[in-house]
C-alpha cells in the first residue's frame, strides 16, 4: 500500500521536473512515505481517498508537508417523523419506557392468492366418484400470525385484535399511516389473548427445531370468511388468477393491533388464511380406502392465503410526547427507533474549503462516541447494531429507490465494530468520508460557476439548507443468505433501540480529523 500511495505522489507530483524523472521520482517516494502512515494510523486502509480538485501545482513548488487537522462540527437531535418503511415484518404490541414513554405498534396487511389456486371437486359415489372433498363445504378457517422473535417481557398479558379492511392498501409505506382509512371497527375478524412464548406448552414442543411461535387466531366472522372463499372460488374462479384480483374482488386484507396488555412487541414475520377442507383418502385407482369399520377414511387439508413481498404490508408507529422533549436536549443527541429521532450533523465545508483548497485531502475520519446505556431495568433497549449517515438532502429517496451505501454520499457504521484490528468501545466510526466533502464542495463550485457575475453565496445557501448536513439514522442491513457477505438492502430499523451520543449543541464538540498534504511548504 505504502509502495501505491508513494506512485501516486509521484504521478501528483510529476510535472515538478521533466528533466531529472528518476531523481525526482526517489525524492518524491522519501518525502511521501510518512505521510501515508500519517494516514494508515489515524484512519486505517480505505480507498475512497481524492483531493478537492482546486487548481494546478506551480512549477517551482517542490515541498511536500504531510498534515493533520481537526474540524469542529454542530450536532443536534432531529425527530425522524414519519419513515419509509417497506418491509415484510408486521410489528404489533405496546411498550413503555421509563425514560422515552409509551411506544405503539400496529400493521395492516394484504394476502396473497397464489395464481390459480383451487379447491378440489366433491365427492359423490353417484354422479362424481373419483371426487375427492368430503362434502360441498370447509370444515373450518383459521388466521395464524407467526413470529420468531420479540422485544420485550415473554410472559406479559397482551390481547390481539385483528379487523378486516375494506378498502384496498394504496403503496403508503409510511409509519403514520391511518388505519381507520382503511378498515371499519365494526369488522372484527377476531380477538386472541396471548403471552410471547406460549405458557400452555411444554418446554420440550417450544424447543423443538420445527417449531415456530404463533397466534392462532378462530371465529364464526374467519369461519365465514373462509367459506366466502370456498364459495367465490367455485363461481367465480377468475377472482383468484392473480393477488390483484383476489383483493379486488374476495378479500382486501387484515388490520392487527394491540388492545390489552403492555410490555411486548411481537415482529410478525409470516401471516397465514387457512381454509381448512376435508378430503377422502384415496387408493391408486382413485378409489376411497375404508378404514376398519368400513367407514371413508378422511384427512384435513388446507388453502392458504399469505402475506408476500408481492402484496403490501404497513407499519404503522406511535410514540410519546417525551420523544419532543428529549429531542430538545442541547448537551448531547439521541438515535431512537423506529421512526424516533435521528442526529444531524453540520459539516464546516465552508471552513475545510477555505483553509485546504489547495491541498490534497488523504483521510477525514468521524467518530460518534455514545455514553453508556441507562439501565432501566430487564427489558432496557439496546443501542442499534447497523447506523447510516446519509446526506440530509437523500433522507427519503435512499429508501424509497432501496439504495446501498456508495461511499460517496452514503456510509455504514457498526457499532463497537473491530477496525484495524483494534476494538472500538462504545463508537460508531466512519474512517474516510474525504468523498463526502468532495461532494458537498463540487456541489457548491458548480452552483457559483453556472451562476457567474450574478453568484450570491448567502441567497443560495439559504436556498439549499442542507448542502452541508448529514444525518445518521438507525437501519437494518440484509446480507445475501448464500454467503453472507453481499449486501442486498438496507432498511429503517423498525425496531424498539436508542442510543444516547456525545455531541448537541452545548456537549462535547464532535471533530472531523483530517489529513492532507501540503504542497506549499506552508
Amino acid at each position: 500500500l505504502l509502495q501505491t500511495l508513494a506512485t501516486a505522489s509521484t504521478i501528483r507530483c510529476g510535472k515538478l521536473n521533466k528533466n531529472n524523472k528518476n531523481q525526482d521520482t526517489t525524492i518524491m517516494k522519501a518525502k511521501y512515505v510518512w505521510v501515508a502512515l500519517l494516514a494508515l494510523t489515524f484512519f486505517g486502509c480505505d480507498d475512497n481517498t481524492g483531493t478537492l480538485g482546486l487548481g494546478m501545482l506551480p512549477e517551482s513548488d517542490q515541498n511536500i508537508n504531510g498534515r493533520y487537522t481537526t474540524y469542529e462540527l454542530t450536532t443536534n437531535s432531529d425527530l425522524s417523523g414519519p419513515v419509509f418503511a417497506k418491509t415484510s415484518v408486521g410489528y404489533v404490541g405496546k411498550f413503555t419506557d421509563k425514560e422515552f414513554g409509551d411506544y405503539e405498534a400496529s400493521f395492516l396487511a394484504q394476502l396473497n392468492s397464489p395464481d390459480g389456486i383451487s379447491f378440489p371437486s366433491v365427492y359423490d359415489p353417484e354422479t362424481n366418484p373419483k371426487g375427492v372433498m368430503a362434502g360441498d363445504s370447509i370444515h373450518t378457517a383459521e388466521l395464524i400470525l407467526y413470529y420468531q422473535s420479540y422485544f420485550g417481557d415473554s410472559i406479559s398479558p397482551c390481547r390481539m385484535t385483528v379487523y378486516e379492511l375494506d378498502k384496498n392498501l394504496t403503496q403508503n409505506y409510511y409509519t403514520d399511516i391511518n388505519p381507520l382509512e382503511y378498515y371499519n371497527p365494526n369488522n372484527l375478524l377476531a380477538r386472541k389473548a396471548y403471552t410471547a412464548v406460549d405458557q400452555s406448552l411444554s418446554d420440550s414442543i417450544r424447543k423443538t427445531e420445527n417449531f415456530y411461535p404463533n397466534v392462532r387466531l378462530t371465529s364464526e366472522e374467519i369461519t365465514n370468511l373462509g367459506k366466502k372463499i370456498y364459495r367465490l372460488n367455485r363461481n367465480h374462479p377468475e377472482y383468484f388468477k392473480s393477488s390483484e384480483a383476489f383483493i379486488n374482488n374476495v378479500f382486501k386484507g387484515i388490520y392487527a393491533k394491540n388492545d390489552y396488555g403492555n410490555g411486548t412487541v411481537l415482529y410478525v414475520d409470516q401471516i397465514n388464511l387457512n381454509v381448512v377442507i376435508r378430503c377422502h383418502e384415496k387408493d391408486s385407482l382413485g378409489n376411497n380406502l375404508k378404514k376398519k369399520d368400513g367407514t371413508d377414511s378422511l384427512y384435513y387439508t388446507t388453502r392458504t392465503f399469505a402475506t408476500t413481498k408481492e402484496v403490501i404490508q404497513a407499519n404503522k408507529f406511535t410514540n410519546s410526547a417525551k420523544l419532543e422533549e428529549i429531542a430538545k436536549k442541547t448537551d448531547c443527541t439521541y438515535l431512537k427507533s423506529p421512526a424516533g429521532i435521528f442526529t444531524q450533523a453540520t459539516l464546516p465545508i465552508n471552513k475545510i474549503y477555505e483553509e485546504l483548497s489547495n491541498d490534497t485531502i488523504n483521510a477525514v475520519k468521524l467518530t460518534f462516541n455514545n455514553y453508556n446505556q441507562v439501565d432501566n431495568g430487564q427489558f432496557s433497549m439496546q443501542a442499534p447494531t447497523y447506523v447510516l449517515l446519509l446526506r440530509e438532502k437523500e433522507r427519503q429517496s435512499f429508501f424509497e429507490e432501496n439504495k446501498l451505501t456508495d461511499n460517496i454520499t452514503s456510509y455504514l457504521a457498526v457499532h463497537n465494530a473491530t477496525i484495524n484490528s483494534k476494538p472500538t468501545t462504545n463508537q460508531y466510526v466512519f474512517t474516510n468520508l474525504t468523498r463526502l466533502i468532495n461532494t458537498c464542495v463540487n456541489e457548491k463550485l458548480e452552483a457559483k460557476k453556472k451562476a457567474g457575475a450574478s453568484w450570491n453565496e448567502a441567497a443560495w445557501e439559504a436556498e439549499n439548507p442542507d448542502w452541508n448536513k448529514v444525518v445518521l439514522i438507525p437501519v437494518l442491513v440484509q446480507y445475501d443468505s448464500s454467503s453472507n457477505k453481499n449486501m442486498i438492502s438496507i432498511q429503517h430499523d423498525l425496531q424498539p433501540g436508542y442510543v444516547k451520543l456525545e455531541g448537541g449543541q452545548n456537549g462535547p464538540k464532535l471533530k472531523l480529523e483530517v489529513t492532507y498534504t501540503n504542497f506549499n511548504g506552508k
